[in-house]
């Protein structure tokens, strides 16, 4: 069975930091892409960003140059850095992996971690 754990959420003013975490763990054989993706309230789910493997990056327009993904293999974690946050990045973040255990590739989901960007 495979489990994604994110941390690293919280209460931030506009123009700070966070950094996000989320390591996968389980029956792993490989993991092809890992990536955050977003909820606000009344909003629908959005991608943030993403990263494959190989190091291939994508962002949404609204983070670029601001955020970072990366990801250690070795330990099957995946990290988003979030400068200059803005009110607007209000939101759950969810990581999201695309995991080979065995059998197939498959889409695993982290329970979500509350990121607040107010005064």
């Amino acid at each position: 069975q495979v489990q994604l754990v994110e941390s690293g959420g919280g209460l931030v003013q506009p123009g700070g930091s966070l950094r996000l975490s989320c390591a996968a763990s389980g029956s792993i054989f490989s993991i092809y892409a890992m990536g955050w993706l977003r909820q606000a309230p009344g909003k629908q789910r959005e991608l943030v960003a993403a990263i494959t493997s190989g190091g291939s990056t994508n962002y949404a327009d609204s983070v670029k140059g601001r955020f970072t993904i990366s990801r250690d293999n070795a330990k099957n974690t995946v990290y988003l850095q979030m400068n200059n946050l803005k009110p607007e990045d209000t939101a759950v973040y969810y990581c999201n992996a695309d995991i080979y255990s065995g059998s197939s590739y498959q889409d695993y989901w982290g329970q979500g971690t509350q990121v607040t960007v107010s005064s």
